[in-house]
Order: C-alpha cells, then sequence, then structure tokens
C-alpha cells in the first residue's frame, strides 16, 4: 500500500531532471514521513534540526540542552549513540523529556556500530545511519573490487542491515540514510571514486534494500563540506530517485560550515541554491556554535521559501517566454563549468569574479572610509595598503571625491557625470542600456550596461568594451537571471556579467543569507564574473564588502581567506571545538587559500578533510592526529602542543607566510 501512495505521489512530479521548473519557484513533491508527531515532506513545511554537544551519557544536561533547542525552533533534535551504553541512555533522555512536557522527535546518529542502532530504533523516533560505515571498517583503504567482490559485499552488508530495517519497521521508526562526501566505502570508491555519483550511489544500495523489505519511512541526505559537491550531488540524487520512481523527502545540509558569518555564508549557498530550484524537506544549519544558535538560522532560510508562494506578473511572463526544460540546458547542473566570456578589463575570462560595491553615499572628502572594503590609508605616506579582500570596482553615482582613489581600484559613474569627468584615468561609466544604444560618447576601456533579466536586449548591439550588470527585481530573481544567462550560452555571447541584486529593509543576519542563496545559486552553475550587493545605508560597507567576499569564497570561485572546514561538535568531541577553531585561527587566518579541517573525532574526519589542505582531528582524551590531505602525519599529539605542530607541518611544505 505504501509503495502504491508513493507512486501516486509522483504524479505531480517531474520526470526526469532535478527540478519542478527553472523557471518558477515550485517545490518538489516528496513522500510524507511519519517522525513522531511531526510529519516530513509532503505538504509540511520545511522542518528544523539541529544536534545535542553534550555527552549523550550525561541525561540533564543533554535535556536540558535539547529543551533550548526545541526553544529556539527545532523541530527534530538528534542525539549521537556511539555505542551500545549511549543508545540505551536514549530512553532515560526521552522519559526525562516527557516529563517536562517536551514531546520533540529525537533522532538517533549512528556511525559504525548497527547494534546501537537497532537499540536505538526501539527508543527514539528516527535513526540516522551512514551506509559509507554502518557495517564497514573504521579504516578505509583504497581496494579494488572486481564485480563478483562488489556483490558480495552488498549481500554482506544486506543481512547487517535487515535487523534494523524489520525493528524500524515494527516499531514505527524513521530513518535517515545519510551520506557524507569524505566517508564514502572502499567499495564506492573503487567503483566511482570521491564523488557526487558516488556520493548517490552509496545512499541508492541502502534505499533500493529498504524497499526490497517494504520499507518506505526514510530520509534522504548528501552532505559535504565543498557546497559545488553537496549541491552536485543533491540534485543527482533526486535526478535518480524520479527514474526510479521514487521521491523520498531530503535532509539539507552541508558539513562542517564554519562558525560566525563564514558558517552562515557557505550554508546559504549550499542550502540556498537548493532551495532556490524546490529541493528541501527539512534543513541544519551546522555551525561550529552551541546547538541552538543553529536553529534560527535555518528558520530565516526555510521562512523565504515558505513565503514565496506568488511570483509577480513580470515572472508569469518570462516563465511562459523562456519554457526553459532541463534536457535543454546548454550546460551540466552536475559538474562546475564556469560560463566562458572575454576579458574587459580583467573582468571575465580567466580571471575571478570581482566585488562592486556602492560607496556614492559616504564621505567622499574623507579617504578613510575605503578602509572598510580593504584599502588602508597612511596619510604620512600617502598611500594605500591594499587587504586580501580588497573590492575591485566602486560605485560613485554622480558624486565626486576630493581625494585620489588606490590606482587599482576602477571607478563607475553615472553616464552623464562621467562624460563631464575632466580625467578620466581609471573612471568607468555605468548606462542604461538604451543609453548605451543612444550614446555618441563611449569608454575605450569600460562601459557597464544595466539590464534587467526580463528585458529583451538585442544580443548584436552588445558590441565593444562592455560588461552587462544584471538586475532584477521579481520574486524568484535568481531563477530570472539563470534564464538570462542561459540564453547568453545558448547564442554564444561572451560578455562579461556582474550580478546585481538589491535588498531592502533586512536585518544584517538576513542579508547574507538572502544574498548568498541568490547569487551563489549562481556562482555555483557557473555564472557570474562578478557581483555587486545593494543594500540600506544602515548595513555598514564592511559587512557588504566581507559578505559579497564571503560568498565568493562559499562557492569556490574567489578563495581570498583561509579556509576552515569545522564540525559542529557532538556528543563525540574530543576537545572543546569552539574554542579550538578560535585558537587555530587566530594563527592561522592570514593563510589566504590554506584549508583547514577541524574535527571533533574521526567520524567525518579524515573523510570529511578530502578536501582539506591539513587537518586537525581528535582521537582520544587529549590526543590530536594531525593529517596532509588524507595522509596521517602525526599520531596522538598532545593537545597542548597540536596547534604548533601543526604550524610545523605547513612550515614543511613551504605554505607558511608572516602575519
Amino acid at each position: 500500500m505504501e509503495e502504491i501512495v508513493g507512486q501516486q505521489a509522483l504524479r505531480n512530479v517531474l520526470q526526469g531532471g532535478y527540478c519542478n521548473s527553472l523557471t518558477k519557484y515550485s517545490r518538489f513533491l516528496t513522500r510524507e514521513v511519519s517522525i513522531g508527531d511531526v510529519p516530513m515532506g509532503g505538504f509540511n513545511p520545511i522542518r528544523i534540526q539541529s544536534m545535542t554537544t553534550t555527552d549523550t551519557m550525561d541525561t540533564i544536561g543533554t535535556v536540558e540542552q535539547t529543551i533550548r533547542m526545541v526553544n529556539s525552533g527545532c523541530e527534530y533534535v538528534r542525539i549521537t549513540a556511539p555505542s551500545m551504553k549511549e543508545a540505551n541512555n536514549l530512553a532515560n533522555i526521552k522519559k526525562e523529556l516527557r516529563l517536562r512536557g517536551f514531546n520533540v522527535p529525537l533522532v538517533a546518529d549512528i556511525h559504525f556500530t548497527p547494534n546501537a542502532a537497532e537499540a536505538a530504533a526501539r527508543i527514539v523516533e528516527k535513526v540516522r545511519v551512514n551506509p559509507g560505515n554502518y557495517a564497514d571498517k573504521k579504516r578505509f583503504e583504497n581496494i579494488e573490487y572486481t564485480q563478483q567482490a562488489y556483490q558480495a559485499e552488498l549481500d554482506r552488508i544486506y543481512k547487517k542491515f535487515t535487523p534494523l530495517v524489520k525493528i524500524c519497521k515494527e516499531y514505527g521508526t524513521a530513518m535517515r540514510i545519510g551520506t557524507n562526501h569524505g566517508s564514502l566505502s572502499d567499495r564506492i570508491m573503487s567503483h566511482y571514486g570521491d564523488t557526487p555519483r558516488g556520493m548517490v550511489e552509496s545512499a541508492m544500495e541502502f534505499i533500493r534494500m529498504c524497499e526490497d523489505l517494504n520499507y518506505y519511512n526514510l530520509v534522504i541526505s548528501m552532505k559535504a563540506s565543498n557546497t559545488q559537491v553537496m549541491v552536485q550531488a543533491y540534485r543527482l540524487l533526486v535526478e535518480t530517485m524520479v527514474k526510479e520512481g521514487m521521491n523520498y523527502p531530503l535532509h539539507l545540509g552541508v558539513t562542517e560550515a564554519g562558525d560566525g558569518e563564514d558558517g552562515r555564508i557557505k550554508s546559504a549557498v549550499g542550502i540556498g541554491t537548493l532551495l532556490e530550484d524546490g529541493l528541501g524537506d527539512t534543513i541544519r544549519v551546522s555551525l561550529t556554535e552551541d546547538p541552538e544558535f543553529e536553529a534560527p538560522v535555518a528558520k530565516a532560510l526555510a521562512l523565504r521559501y515558505e513565503q514565496r508562494t506568488t511570483l509577480s506578473e513580470e515572472q508569469d511572463r518570462l516563465n511562459e517566454e523562456t519554457g526553459i526544460e532541463i534536457k535543454d540546458l546548454p550546460y551540466s547542473p552536475y559538474e562546475y563549468s564556469r560560463r566562458q566570456s572575454i576579458s574587459v578589463q580583467h573582468i571575465g575570462g580567466h580571471s575571478h569574479p570581482v566585488v562592486m560595491l556602492d560607496v556614492s553615499s559616504e564621505n567622499l572628502k574623507d579617504p578613510y572610509f575605503l578602509s572598510a572594503v580593504g584599502y588602508s590609508y597612511s596619510a604620512g605616506l600617502d598611500k594605500y595598503n591594499m587587504a586580501d579582500q580588497a573590492c575591485d570596482i566602486v560605485y560613485l553615482g554622480d558624486q565626486l571625491p576630493s581625494f585620489s582613489f588606490p590606482g587599482n581600484l576602477k571607478q563607475v559613474y553615472n553616464y552623464a557625470t562621467w562624460i563631464s569627468l575632466k580625467d578620466k584615468n581609471n573612471c568607468h561609466p555605468l548606462l542604461s542600456y538604451k543609453e548605451y544604444l543612444d550614446a555618441d560618447i563611449k569608454d575605450d576601456y569600460l562601459n557597464l550596461v544595466r539590464v534587467d533579466a526580463t528585458e529583451q536586449v538585442d544580443f548584436s548591439m552588445l558590441k565593444g568594451n562592455i560588461v552587462l550588470l544584471l538586475e532584477t527585481n521579481v520574486v524568484h530573481g535568481m531563477a530570472a537571471q539563470r534564464a538570462f544567462f542561459i540564453d547568453l550560452v545558448k547564442n554564444n555571447i561572451q560578455v562579461p556579467v556582474i550580478i546585481k541584486r538589491t535588498y531592502e529593509g533586512l536585518s544584517a543576519d538576513d542579508l547574507m543569507l538572502h544574498a548568498a542563496s541568490d547569487l551563489g545559486a549562481l556562482l555555483t552553475d557557473g555564472f557570474g564574473d562578478g557581483i555587486w550587493i545593494s543594500t540600506d545605508k544602515t548595513i555598514g560597507l564592511s559587512l557588504i564588502n566581507s559578505t559579497s567576499f564571503g560568498i565568493l569564497q562559499a562557492t569556490r570561485t574567489r578563495i581570498s581567506k583561509t579556509e576552515y572546514i569545522s564540525c559542529p561538535s557532538c556528543g563525540r568531541t574530543l576537545f572543546d571545538l569552539q574554542e579550538t577553531t578560535q585558537m587555530i585561527r587566530s594563527r592561522t587566518d592570514h593563510l589566504k587559500g590554506i584549508k583547514i579541517g577541524i574535527m571533533g573525532c574521526i567520524v567525518n574526519g579524515p573523510g570529511e578533510m578530502a578536501d582539506a589542505d591539513y587537518g586537525y582531528v581528535g582521537t582520544g582524551p587529549d590526543k590530536i592526529t594531525l593529517y596532509r590531505g588524507k595522509e596521517v602525519v602525526k599520531k596522538n599529539v598532545n593537545a597542548a602542543r597540536a596547534l604548533d605542530d601543526l604550524i610545523e607541518l605547513i612550515k614543511e611544505d613551504g605554505n607558511w607566510v608572516q602575519k
């Protein structure tokens, strides 16, 4: 009966491809899954969840943290169960929560221990298993598998996995099949490598086993710390599920996103890109912070898409005129490839995407305001020092500065003001599309031409040294701008494009999330040679600048600082993750382009650090193991000297620079 319901639910979803529509916001209809009294999928709202960081054996501490999480917006709470004793103690935690009047569904997080999963499934409302290590060894080795050996391994796992499925069926327990990019099994790695396709096949093997046993109460996730890999894996998962007649709910998350502004932006890039296309039934924002701070960020992301129920007339017209289908795409949504463009004044071509900012409302008599955008002025030397996160272009509108700008900072003025400038060195005009067509005088070096994503543009007129400034004000603006890019690619128009989005009335936190979702979704697909975030004067230039660079860093399109792949902590963590992350950051945050993985335990590392240059992993009380990529360099180093040893390792490789 459940299978019939699942097939009926697929009647209104996409036939192949990864989303319902590329031009209209339409949520992918998934099977409803029962998780306690809070169902997920189907027509239910996007659910919010997080994970405790306490020791699972600390019943009262876990209960009190869970209550704080629920009060902050969590609808599901996940608790680690690394062994039988923790799995059994879930009963005490659940009992105490119910006595205090909290009926929040609990999720047991399982790695490596099938017996703990089977015990937990009798207690909590949902169990999470990682197909990369559920019935596999802890030590990952590079082994070649023949087809016969591959099938034999699958048969072995089937026997190991079947008891858990039967218990879940008997007790009405849901299950998340949660694939992690960094912990794929040897068997998967031997056939598919460390790839999005490997992640999908890892999950699909377990899904097929569940269906073979007539068990359908499933939620699926494809997590990675690399947002490009994460997005591609979820898209491939949906395409694969639909082809096989499946539509299980999706749990979205970016693993080891980090803390503060970086963690929020990185999470919004990965999660928001998928939400933009209607994918996702529950989200967890993984921050290296106390878990009660995660839910408000996740809620803010989800709320934006719950409110996106109607579209403007312009958007409806765009939908009718474009009719873009997945099969017609002139690019692959399953692998990153930047759109080809010519280079105009180091914008486009092989240059990294630029950052453009509006400084027209600043005090243009004072050069010190430029420190907020990466240029520190020294009056004594009468020169500027340029930071790694220094913007590339500033818009001054009709305002004229009374001082000289840095030589490598391009200035852009409205066309009429630019025409009147006596000294046009490093100064360039901004024109509307109509102004550009009518203009007798144009800049020999760079003309910025504003176009709306829904505007009809004669591409044959786009000649000379021009860069398009692509704007939109429609509700589903990312899709409108993506449709414009697709039109450019189909017509082989290689003019560089700076993406502009304007936000009004948003808090600083919401600005980061909205901009990361909108711009990150386009950059992840290889669209955009620059970004311009415009917002209220209440938001300072420094935040807009750091958000812009943060989005480029999170999409891996421009690296301007050290990247920290740090896990959010849980009951398995073997040291104070927040304190350790800040300690490492304080001594290494000047190493531009270096990626450092900071893992509380071995579950997600070293695998999850496949994307990191160096790894700092807890392997026992007060013991740290250091990695170079996936390679163990030093085992069981005392925590007191581990950071010094990490720095020495970086120096040995020639990657250290002085602050």
